[in-house]
C-alpha cells in the first residue's frame, strides 16, 4: 500500500467542549484559593481549636493538590476510534494468535462457576478460534477448579456455536441467561436453542456446585481425565508439583464443536510451589505463564484477565488488532489497556464503584500523554514488550511470519517439556522477574 492510499486502522479525536472544563477549573481554583486564604487569616487563637484547624487545613491542601494534579490528564483527553472493517480487509488471512491468561488463586473465594464464566467468554471471541489459545493458571492447584474447567471444555462444544449463530452479548453465559429470564418467543428456533442451551448450562452449574460442596472428586469422575492422577500425590495450595495439561488441543482435527468448526486451545496450569519458595503472587503467575506459553503456543499478542471479570464485548480482539497491526503507528504501541466496569453495584452508587471519573476522563487523559497505566487486567500486550525486547523507531513487523505454527509436538509431549517452565525454582538465581517480565511491586507495565 502506497502512503498516498493509507487508510489508517484508528483515529484519535480529542475531547469536545474543553473551553466549558476550562472556566469550570478556573472557578474550582479560585475556590480553593480562597479557601486556602480564609483558613490563614482565620486562625484561631485557642490552642485545641488551632489544631484542629491546622488538621483540616491540611486535609483540604492534600485535597486541593490532588485536585491540581489531576488536571494533568484532565484537561486534555483523547478518545480512540477503530475500523475493523479494513483490519478485515487486509489481514483476515493473517490475523495473529492470541494467548490469553485467565488468573485465579482460590476455589473458595474465586468460585469455579465465576471462573469459567470468564473463560467461556474469551473463548467465545468473534475471532478464529484456531488462533484463541486460552490459559487457566490456578494458583490454588484445586482439583475443583481442574474439573469445572473439563466441563466447561465440553461445554464451549454448544456454546460457541450459539453464540456465533445469534450474535449474542455478553457471551457470559451466567450474565447473559440471567439478564433475560424469559424465553424469546419471537423466533422459535432461536427459543428452542435459548431454552436447550440455558437447560445445558444450569446442569452444568449444578454439578460443579456439588462438587464443591463435596470438596473432593469422586472416583468415577476421576476416570474421565488423566490429568486428576495429579491430586494422588497429594498436592495442597501451598505446595504440589506443577499441574499442566491441554484439555483442548487447537491443532487436534478431533477438536471440533457441535458444528464442526474448529476450537480454541484451552490449558489448565498450576504452577509448582513449595513452602520454601517465595511464589510472587499473580507476578509469579504471569511469569510462569509466559514461559509455559512460550512452548506451547507463542502467539505475538497476550491477552491477560482476572477470573472474575468477563469481556462484554466479543469484538475486543479485533479492536485491539487496529493498534497493534496499523502500518504508521502500530509498531510504537506496547500493550492496549481496556477499562475495567462492574455490574453488581448500588442504585446511585454512592461509593464510586463505578469508577465513572477514572474510566471516562482520567484514562483517556493519561492516553493523551504517551498511554493510560497497566492496571493489572483487561490489557493485550506484545509478547516481545513483555519479554524486554528494545523499542526500534523503524521496525516492521511481517504478521504473516509471526503467525507460523512454530510447535509440532504433541500435546503430552508439550505437556512434560513445559512443566519445568512452571517450576518453583526456574527463576532461581536469575534475573528473570528482575529485568525480564513482572515483579511484585512492578506488574508488567511496558511503555507505550
Amino acid at each position: 500500500m502506497g502512503k498516498d492510499d493509507y487508510l489508517p486502522l484508528f483515529e484519535t479525536r480529542s475531547a469536545k467542549g474543553r473551553l466549558l472544563y476550562w472556566l469550570y477549573a478556573v472557578t474550582v481554583f479560585l475556590g480553593v484559593i480562597s479557601m486556602c486564604a480564609y483558613r490563614v487569616r482565620h486562625f484561631p487563637a485557642q490552642e485545641l481549636k488551632r489544631w484542629v484547624w491546622i488538621a483540616v487545613f491540611m486535609a483540604e491542601l492534600w485535597n486541593a493538590l490532588y485536585w491540581l494534579i489531576t488536571q494533568s490528564v484532565r484537561c486534555s483527553p483523547v478518545y480512540r476510534y477503530t475500523f475493523k472493517d479494513r483490519l478485515s480487509q487486509r489481514y483476515e488471512e493473517v490475523l495473529p494468535g492470541i494467548d490469553i491468561f485467565v488468573c485465579t488463586a482460590d476455589p473458595v473465594l474465586e468460585p469455579p462457576v465465576m471462573v469459567i464464566n470468564t473463560v467461556l467468554t474469551v473463548m467465545a471471541y468473534n475471532y478464529p478460534p484456531e488462533k484463541l489459545n486460552v490459559y487457566l493458571s490456578d494458583d490454588g492447584g484445586s482439583e475443583v477448579m481442574f474439573y469445572a474447567l473439563l466441563e466447561a471444555s465440553q461445554f464451549s462444544k454448544i456454546w460457541l456455536p450459539f453464540c456465533r449463530k445469534f450474535k449474542v452479548e455478553p457471551r457470559s453465559p451466567d450474565i447473559y441467561f440471567s439478564s433475560a429470564d424469559e424465553i424469546p418467543v419471537d423466533d422459535v428456533i432461536f427459543a428452542k436453542e435459548w431454552q436447550t442451551v440455558k437447560h445445558l448450562f444450569q446442569e452444568m452449574k449444578e454439578r460443579i456446585n456439588e462438587i464443591m460442596k463435596l470438596g473432593r472428586i469422586p472416583d468415577e469422575l476421576q476416570k474421565q481425565h488423566k490429568g486428576f492422577r495429579e491430586w494422588e500425590l497429594g498436592a495442597s495450595k501451598r505446595d504440589h508439583q506443577t499441574i499442566l495439561e491441554i484439555l483442548i488441543d487447537g491443532r487436534d482435527s478431533k477438536a471440533m464443536d457441535v458444528e464442526g468448526k474448529p476450537l480454541p486451545t484451552l490449558i489448565y496450569m498450576a504452577r509448582e510451589k513449595k513452602p520454601q519458595y517465595q511464589h510472587n503472587f499473580k507476578a509469579g503467575a504471569m511469569n510462569a505463564l509466559i514461559r509455559v506459553s512460550s512452548r506451547i503456543s507463542n502467539s505475538p499478542i497476550i491477552l491477560n484477565v482476572d477470573c472474575d471479570q468477563y469481556s462484554n464485548n466479543s469484538e475486543s480482539v479485533r479492536d485491539a488488532l487496529c493498534f497493534f497491526m496499523d502500518e504508521e503507528m502500530g509498531h510504537n504501541i506496547a500493550y492496549v489497556q481496556y477499562p475495567q466496569y462492574f455490574n453488581n453495584i448500588t442504585k446511585n452508587d454512592v461509593y464510586g464503584n463505578y469508577l465513572r471519573i477514572i474510566v471516562e476522563l482520567e484514562l483517556p487523559g493519561a492516553d493523551a500523554h504517551g498511554g493510560p497505566p497497566y492496571i493489572g487486567s483487561g490489557c493485550f500486550h506484545r509478547r516481545d514488550a513483555l519479554s524486554g525486547k528494545k523499542h526500534e523507531q523503524e521496525s516492521k513487523i511481517d504478521w504473516k511470519k509471526e503467525n507460523e505454527i512454530r510447535v509440532k509436538e504433541s500435546a503430552s509431549t508439550l505437556e512434560e517439556t513445559a512443566k519445568i517452565l512452571a517450576g518453583c525454582n526456574y527463576e532461581e538465581n536469575s534475573q528473570w522477574g528482575k529485568e525480564v517480565s513482572s515483579s511484585p511491586s512492578s506488574p508488567t507495565p511496558p511503555s507505550r
